[in-house]
This record gives structure tokens, sequence and C-alpha cells, in this order.
């Protein structure tokens, strides 16, 4: 699996401008991507970021990430046997590969090997029953033996029973928080045994304490990673269910496992169920889904780092009008360019300066709004 893909590795230069300009303010994995395409490298980008956010509108100076800082969170990284894995490289993760806002850059600890397996994911709740965590650790351990990794979020009930699970075959964690803050502190020892075959992934800095805000972009990175998500045990409103949701958006399969009526830990499934959610009681059942997906061919991102696709900038008169067609109710793109009389291209440009000035909001299904 993934050895056939297109991929290039990136020098040490560039990791260095891969890290800076992801670590930048305003930039996220979204419009590091838009960047990359209309700088045509991460280094033209640096440069020319402070002029993006003039015209965006930005009074201040924008923060940027330094050279310095890059090189020491490299040097850190690797002192902890962390390695910073590229959107474009053979180790990247293939079906995270795929999604709008994949991270540009991975802190992975364990098997770089792990990262390659076609993967489950299996998410829950965090005060799972007694019967929860052990269906988890069942589920996992039968996929395990199947050939798949398990993916999970390294939090407290159905997340630790699928990686203790999938221990010996291999299971992922991807994390909210840096490789020096594991969350919930109490799985410091789960986190060293993913390590033998499996990995710890995040996207966060080294010393990132997590917050409230990190764990539904940790639950993209689940889904992200897998062909499919089996949740187990979910309340009406809960992190699993915005995974579930997320796997939708990214066109993985939603499994469920139905629990009694009675139960609200179980009110989040059985709704899955009733929105068409495959049924889930053994692994076979998602082995039966996952399979035929496995033979299909995708499209990847193979982009040379280094290829610039030099953008003609709008004129302020189109600049104007793009801005005075946005308030704070979200439009779309193509809306934008009807309205404007503007090139797609242009409409781009102007939104992603906005973006790095902090003052463009990113809605879902592509949809923006000033901030």
């Amino acid at each position: 699996m993934g050895h056939d893909r297109p991929a290039f590795a990136l020098t040490d230069e560039q990791r260095i401008d891969w890290l800076r300009l992801i670590r930048s303010q305003n930039v996220g994995p979204s419009t590091f991507r838009k960047l990359l395409s209309h700088c045509g490298s991460a280094r033209a980008a640096l440069d020319r970021l402070p002029e993006f956010a003039r015209r965006g509108g930005r009074a201040g100076a924008l923060r940027i990430c330094t050279q310095a800082d890059a090189e020491r969170e490299i040097k850190a990284a690797a002192a902890m046997g962390v390695s910073l894995v590229a959107l474009s490289e053979q180790a990247y993760p293939m079906r995270l590969q795929m999604i709008d806002d994949a991270p540009p850059l991975i802190a992975v600890r364990g098997q770089l090997s792990a990262l390659t397996m076609p993967m489950v994911a299996i998410v829950g709740a965090r005060n799972a029953s007694a019967a929860g965590v052990k269906f988890a650790e069942r589920i996992a351990r039968e996929l395990g033996e199947a050939g798949f990794g398990i993916a999970s979020g390294l939090a407290r009930g159905v997340d630790a029973g699928a990686h203790r699970g999938s221990l010996k075959t291999g299971t992922i964690a991807a994390m909210a928080g840096g490789h020096r803050h594991i969350y919930p502190p109490e799985h410091g020892a789960l986190a060293e045994a993913i390590l033998p075959a499996g990995a710890l992934i995040t996207e966060a800095p080294l010393d990132w304490e997590p917050r409230a805000r990190d764990f539904p972009r940790r639950n993209r990175l689940i889904s992200g990673l897998s062909l499919g998500v089996v949740v187990i045990e979910a309340a009406k409103r809960s992190g699993s269910l915005i995974t579930a949701r997320m796997a939708l958006e990214q066109g993985r399969e939603v499994f469920a496992v139905p629990g009694s009526p009675l139960d609200p830990r179980c009110e989040g499934t059985n709704g899955l169920l009733k929105q068409g959610a495959t049924l889930v009681t053994e692994g076979a059942d998602v082995i039966e889904v996952l399979e035929p997906i496995l033979g299909r061919p995708m499209n990847l991102f193979a982009e040379e780092p280094e290829a610039p696709s030099p953008q003609p900038e709008p004129a302020s008169e189109e600049r104007t009008r793009i801005v005075g067609l946005l308030g704070p109710t979200p439009v779309g793109l193509d809306d934008l360019v009807r309205l404007s009389g503007c090139s797609p291209a242009a409409v781009r440009t102007v939104l992603l300066e906005l973006e790095l000035a902090g003052r463009l909001e990113r809605h879902g299904g592509g949809l923006v709004s000033l901030a």
C-alpha cells in the first residue's frame, strides 16, 4: 500500500521553510496550500506574506516564524525521536493526504511504516460503559488481525480500548497537543506502549498544550487517516459525532454499534444508524464494506515544491469590488466570481490576502465571510 504514488522528499532547507510558513500567524493548512500554489514555493510565500497581509487591510505586522525558531523546533523534535513528515512525502498517510485541510507537516513519533497501513478509526464516549470499552478492544483486535491499522484519539474510554486492542498489530494516536503534552496525562504509559508497532501523530508544536478548540481539529485527522470510522457509544452532542460528520464530509464510510435506547451514551450511535450508518456487531461487518474500496485508485497531491505558477495580481478596482461583496453572511466563491465579474484567480488572491490579514472567516462548503 502507498508505494506507487508520486512523491517528493523535501530538502532540509525546504522543510525549514515549510515549518516557518505553517507556524506563521493566520496560516492554516488550507491557506498554506493556497500560498504554495500561488507563490510556487514556501520560501517565496514567506517573502510575500507581509505584502499579502497589508493588501488584505492588516494594520500591524504579521508574526512570521523565524528561521532560528524553525531550526530549534526541528532539532528538539529529532532529540525526542519525532520526525516532521511533509504532505508530499512517501511516509505521509495516503488517505490523510487527500483531505482539503491536510496538515502540511505532521510530527510523528514511533513507526513511520505504520502510517502506510490501511486504517479504520474507532471512536466513542470518554465515559464509556465497561461493555463499550470491551467491544472497542475486541473489534480493534479483529481488524488489526485482518491487516488494518487502528486510528483513534488517545482519549479515555473507547479510544483507549481501541488502542489497547491493537497495540501488537499497529495503532495510530492522533493528538490535539504536542508530543511533550500527552493528554490525558494518565495515558503516558499507553502512548509509550503504542510506539513499538504504531505511532503518535500531531500537527501541533512539541510544547503545545491542547485547548478545547484543538480537539475537533484533531478529530479531522482521525477520520482523515481512515477508510471508515466506527462509532461505539456516543451521546447526542459529542466529539465522536463530530468525527462521524467529518468522515462523511471527507467521503469516508461511517459505521455505528447499536446500543440500548435507555442509555444516553448510545443516543448518538443509534441516531447514526437511523441516518444510514452501517450497523456493526463484529469486525467482519467493517471489512466487508472496506475491502472493495481498497482496490480503487486515488488522486493524490503531487506538486513540485519549487515550480512557481505566477498569478497576475488583481487590479485595485477588482479588489475593491470583491471586498465590497463580502459581509458577515457567508457566500460562495462562485457567487463572488459571478457578481464581481472578476476571474476565479483574482477572487482567490483577494480572499487569501484577507485571510492573512485576519479579516476572513471560512465556513463549511467553501463559504466565506468577513470576520
